[in-house]
């Protein structure tokens, strides 16, 4: 062969040699599979991620589209009544307004319990209505009429036996009108009234009830020692200058509340007396203007 042929033919065997004596490398499988898993990882880390930050958004967007629109209600009855935007109406009135202070409603009595009372008084009254021809009846009206006042336990005596409670309603239209209203063993026992305006004489910035005595006087002088302690009330009228009023009775005073023109004071008596209890009006200064001790028109002694 020439020298061409021979130079072939060493190249031949050498990558023949070559051939058999190198060989490529196995593939790295457990490391192939070990990424391909950390990838799958990582695909569903950032999958979730965008979920979460989808549901992120979503309590965000409903605050805001609601905040224009009303929120639901929770019914008394704990049931979920779904939003509208339709005015609603406001209830229809069924019973007494509530007084304007707590203390007001004394001895654990509610405003409900007390407009169940005025209520049973009314149809009391109704009931006993004088036939025609006789005094015309002067309708005393709803009990929706009505602004609870004051009510507190009361202390039965000899004319009226059993214990039970006072219920003070007052109306303004279309006559000025009060009640004092007396509950036993859940039943309406008496009624007091006084309709129209309160004719009293004198230039008076306080004007105590001229009926009052019932929610203060547990009984008579003469009808023996008074049962103590003793749950009182005091009402009564007063007018544009009174900023405040006090009401003493026995050892203790008590602040009462100024309601629409009228002033409504109870507390605790803890020994027997002799005297009503006493009445100062103060101006908003704090200047006194009525003393019930120079009223010649109120009753100072216990009869």
């Amino acid at each position: 062969m020439d020298g061409n042929g021979d130079f072939e033919v060493n190249l031949r065997d050498r990558l023949i040699l070559d051939a058999a004596t190198v060989r490529p490398s196995s593939a790295p499988f457990p490391e192939i599979l070990r990424q391909g898993r950390t990838e799958q990882r990582r695909r569903r880390l950032a999958v979730a991620g965008a979920a979460l930050a989808v549901l992120a958004l979503v309590p965000a967007t409903a605050i805001a589209l609601g905040s224009g629109e009303p929120s639901s209600r929770v019914s008394a009855a704990g049931a979920t009544t779904p939003p509208t935007t339709a005015p609603q109406a406001p209830p229809p009135p069924n019973g007494p307004a509530a007084p304007a202070t707590p203390g007001q409603l004394a001895d654990g009595i509610t405003l409900q319990s007390a407009a169940t009372g005025l209520e049973q008084c009314l149809a009391m009254d109704a009931e006993h209505r004088a036939p025609e021809g006789a005094t015309p009846w002067q309708d005393l009206g709803k009990a929706a009429d009505y602004r609870i006042l004051l009510a507190h336990r009361s202390t039965g005596n000899d004319n009226s036996p059993g214990d039970g409670r006072f219920i003070v309603a007052v109306k303004d239209t279309p006559l000025p009108t009060r009640l004092i209203c007396t509950v036993k063993d859940d039943k309406a026992s008496g009624l007091n009234t006084s309709v129209g305006k309160d004719d009293a004489p004198g230039d008076r910035a306080v004007v105590p009830d001229m009926n009052g005595g019932k929610l203060y006087l547990q009984r008579l002088s003469t009808e023996g020692p008074w049962k103590l302690p003793y749950r009182w009330g005091s009402i009564g009228r007063v007018d544009s200058r009174i900023s405040r009023v006090t009401v003493t009775y026995g050892n203790a005073t008590a602040e009462a509340a100024l309601d629409h023109g009228w002033f409504a004071a109870t507390g605790t008596l803890e020994q027997r007396v002799t005297e009503a209890p006493r009445i100062k009006g103060y101006d908003a200064q704090g200047k006194e203007i009525y003393d019930s001790d120079t009223d010649k028109y109120y009753d100072k002694p216990i009869p």
